[in-house]
């Protein structure tokens, strides 16, 4: 039974028991059809992911949540990875999903829940490792792109975007995470492997435009090069004043034009980013050093990454007439600041898991407590669930993604399961996550194939299933 006959077949399912305040919209776990891309038709088959998966269900108490994991965790390599090889290197293209374009934020993220499987198999870090090599590509192609083709002579709807656009570009929004994530995949493959094969003077060459675009877009002399408009009826998908967006006082942080969902910033200095990029520059400098022999492009990172930290610790927490002193999500170094929390990461929740804050830091613990609240604007409730979703999607709709990152920034069971049982009963029943699901109706969703979603919901529960297995029961 495909998805679509699938979703068909299951609309009338409904009601069930009361579980955590919400009514069961989960599939009855006699009817779990085969929703997962025929093996004839994956894009690549991990033997290391295809053992978890049985270990998994051989082990997952819920059959619901076996049958949601091996739908989800395996989506990424199933559907959306062209491996191939260029210039006698591996290079892999890695779609978001419905949408034929590589995000660099995506596809890392898409692939990272991988690395703990890469030392059983060989071809999974191949595949990984022509990731990272494609994403240096990129970075050097436009470090302020944050979405590509694979084919260079491709024009897609955003080509007559007012920027300066170059072939191979799907999209140019200036995102300071999608520089972030390559970094972050590439010093958790190192870390993992000790393989240096993919820092190349590629590699190399792109950390010094990373470094070059991110203090370009500190604004300390002027405005930096990169200028962004569409002609659109969607005030998010363009900035604002001439192009730049609005003001900021160079204080030390790093301008970001667009957030992780695509949505521009309404104050520029977006802290979220920003506390990613000092873990990014850190880690970038630690490779340089100690692989390329880099050691003054090494020492310029380092430098970078102490100027936004202190920047961010001045100018990024304020003081929360309910909630003490927490982060800012975005501000503009003249004193204005904006309290939200969006769904996509980096956000203010997922700092830890980003390791950019500790997770116990009373700062991110208060700043925690707000975001799942209802002082965040985009924090919703309704009759099926509760959590944050963002502009990008509109009002009562939210995000899997940030109910899972809940889970994986809890520090106690009961969050955890709830998270859990939460996802189970809110998939739609397709048995895959998405980009959003409306408060009151999980059958009311966005985005049917959203591999990040399901790739990171299968690192939730593998995560669960390692250190806490009595949570799957």
């Amino acid at each position: 039974m495909n998805r679509r006959l699938f979703i068909q077949h299951t609309t009338a399912l409904g009601a069930g028991v009361m579980i955590n305040q919400f009514p069961s919209l989960a599939v009855p776990v006699a009817d779990f059809p085969e929703v997962r891309v025929p093996k004839n038709q994956r894009h690549f088959v991990s033997a290391a992911i295809e053992q978890a998966i049985q270990e998994f269900r051989r082990h997952a108490g819920n059959k619901e949540l076996g049958w949601l994991f091996e739908n989800c965790f395996p989506n990424t390599l199933d559907t959306t990875v062209f491996p191939d090889d260029k210039n006698g290197k591996p290079s892999t293209y890695v779609i978001t999903g419905d949408i034929d374009a590589m995000w660099l934020r995506d596809s890392s993220a898409q692939v990272w829940p991988y690395l703990p499987f890469m030392h059983s198999d060989n071809n999974l870090q191949r595949l990984i490792a022509g990731l990272i090599n494609k994403q240096s590509e990129c970075i050097n192609i436009d470090p302020y792109a944050n979405a590509f083709y694979n084919d260079p002579t491709r024009v897609g709807e955003w080509g007559s975007d007012h920027t300066a656009m170059k072939p191979g570009i799907h999209e140019r929004k200036w995102e300071i995470d999608s520089l972030c994530y390559p970094i972050r995949l590439a010093y958790g493959y190192w870390k993992t492997t000790g393989d240096t094969a993919p820092f190349d003077a590629e590699w190399v060459a792109a950390q010094r435009n990373i470094l070059n675009t991110f203090r370009e877009q500190q604004r300390k002399t002027d405005l930096g090069p990169y200028q962004f408009a569409r002609t659109t009826s969607r005030g998010t998908d363009t900035l604002q004043v001439d192009g730049y967006g609005y003001p900021v006082n160079p204080v030390g942080l790093i301008c970001s034009a667009f957030r992780p969902s695509d949505d521009a910033t309404m104050f520029s200095f977006l802290i979220p980013s920003n506390l990613f990029a000092v873990v990014s520059l850190r880690q970038s400098a630690e490779m340089l050093a100690a692989i390329a022999g880099e050691q003054e492009l090494a020492k310029a990172m380092l430098g970078l990454a102490d100027e936004v930290k202190k920047a961010v610790d001045t100018y990024g927490i304020v003081d929360h007439p309910m909630h003490g002193r927490i982060y800012a999500y975005e501000v503009d170094g003249f004193g204005s600041y904006l309290m939200m929390d969006d769904a996509n990461i980096p956000s203010l929740l997922a700092l830890p898991y980003l390791n950019a804050v500790d997770q116990n830091d009373t700062v991110y613990q208060r700043t925690r407590a707000y975001v799942w609240s209802a002082g965040n604007p985009f924090f919703f409730k309704g009759t099926a669930a509760e959590g944050i979703g963002g502009p990008h999607i509109g009002r009562d709709m939210i995000w899997p993604m940030a109910i899972t990152m809940r889970g994986l920034t809890a520090n106690n069971d009961d969050e955890i399961r709830t998270c859990i049982d939460v996802l189970r009963r809110t998939h739609g029943n397709t048995g895959f996550m998405h980009e959003s699901f409306h408060k009151d109706d999980p059958g009311k969703f966005t985005r049917k194939w959203f591999a990040w979603a399901n790739t990171l919901f299968g690192e939730f529960l593998w995560k669960t299933y390692k250190e806490k297995p009595y949570l799957l029961k």
